[in-house]
């Protein structure tokens, strides 16, 4: 017979760590599948913006994750061509926003922050899911090892490629047609840059500059797909030597350089950047019955606006309370049958909230990638005299969501 659980969440990243820590800060107890054999602490560092720092907080990560991380104090955007500063945007609090906090997060501390709020035994690692069906009025699971699970709800939270999106039927993500490289640096010493999240904008490409605390510089690289492109970018090596050529060409700052060109190669990465269709974020199904999907399973976007991780802490903490509500108003009276209806509704409540967010972040960060990196000479002029403060104002904007408290 196969073990029944209540709440089952597939994948201990972000999303699926949020909404696990959320309802057990409910009082709900759920199940999490992790494929790997321990966190997964991939990605390096991310940009956590006001709204992330809003969901960190209903959370109760918030105050331990900030002491461990420098906080920004300006965006700034260079043009690479020229060397020139193209836009300054002080973070500070705004009358109209409330408090623009930014800091660039290290995902390994974040991830194990979310998880050290769970019970011992929350997360079950080493548990592929690979397929899964009907079975009543529970989700039937396969796992990797041959062992199945059946699932009274089940969360979707296994990433880009996820298996219960396919499920549910979402369409396969789209390559953009851009690639991107992350890497991590270390000063023992001290890197002496300034709290600045700094943007350089080229011919084809963006590159970024953020530190996360005293001693450890997080840098990005996107560019244009290039005909040879896919033959070479998976070998960290080239990559490496790719960005500098790409950086050393133009008026990029030596101490830039140096960053990059000190990073391991173990801390090296480099991805095709897709996304999944806002159109079907809109029309497709988010959830049906006592299934859904959040976080990269829901919305994957190319990571122009930074705000994937940032929205799938948001997603976390929504899908809590909704589904927290939904059980622990119902706990007196009503039998399983009525519990089923009222998961559902709780269900679509999640994605009736989440949808136009999920719209409004992929379509967005499409079109800001497509004019931040602007090929054409009259491209790269439309962005570095005329668009280039509103494109950082964008961030901000975009970063301008509460998710509430639990």
């Amino acid at each position: 017979m196969e073990a029944v659980e209540g709440i089952v969440i597939v994948g201990a990243g972000l999303a699926g760590l949020a909404a696990a820590v959320g309802l057990h800060r409910l009082g709900v107890r759920c199940l999490v599948l992790e494929s790997s054999d321990t966190l997964r602490a991939a990605g390096f560092a991310l940009s956590t913006w006001a709204n992330a720092w809003r969901a960190l907080d209903a959370l109760g990560v918030g105050d331990t994750l900030r002491k461990q991380h420098v906080r920004l104090e300006a965006l700034v955007s260079f043009s690479a061509s020229s060397g020139s500063i193209t836009s300054t945007l002080a973070i500070k609090e705004s009358k109209k926003r409330g408090d623009d906090e930014v800091r660039c997060v290290r995902r390994n501390l974040l991830v194990e922050a979310l998880a050290k709020e769970l019970p011992q035994g929350t997360i079950r690692y080493s548990s592929k899911v690979v397929s899964m069906e009907d079975a009543g009025r529970f989700k039937l699971l396969h796992l990797a090892d041959g062992s199945t699970l059946k699932a009274k709800v089940l969360i979707g939270c296994d990433g880009i490629n996820s298996t219960v999106a396919k499920w549910l039927g979402l369409k396969e993500p789209t390559f953009s047609g851009r690639y991107a490289a992350r890497g991590f640096a270390v000063f023992e010493e001290g890197h002496g840059f300034k709290p600045e999240f700094a943007q350089y904008f080229g011919r084809g490409y963006r590159a970024g500059l953020l530190p996360c605390d005293d001693n450890s510089m997080y840098w990005f690289f996107t560019w244009a797909a290039g005909a040879n492109d896919e033959e070479w970018n998976k070998d960290v090596i080239k990559v490496k030597e790719f960005v500098l050529s790409k950086l050393k060409s133009e008026k990029v700052p030596q101490e830039v350089l140096q960053v990059i060109g000190r990073s391991e190669l173990s801390s090296l990465a480099s991805a095709h950047l897709r996304y999944r269709s806002p159109f079907n974020l809109l029309w497709g199904d988010i959830s049906r019955g006592n299934v859904c999907v959040t976080g990269d399973a829901f919305h994957p976007m190319t990571p122009d606006l930074g705000q994937g991780g940032c929205s799938a802490l948001e997603d976390g903490v929504v899908l809590a309370k909704c589904l927290g509500e939904a059980l622990i108003g119902g706990r007196e009276g009503g039998g399983e049958e009525d519990e089923g209806s009222r998961v559902e509704a709780a269900l679509k409540k999640y994605a009736d909230a989440r949808r136009w967010r999920g719209f409004e972040l992929v379509a967005t960060g499409y079109v800001v990638g497509i004019v931040q990196q602007g090929g054409s000479w009259a491209a790269r002029l439309l962005r570095d005299q005329v668009l280039a403060g509103a494109l950082t104002k964008k961030y901000m904007s975009m970063a301008d969501f509460d998710c509430g408290k639990l």
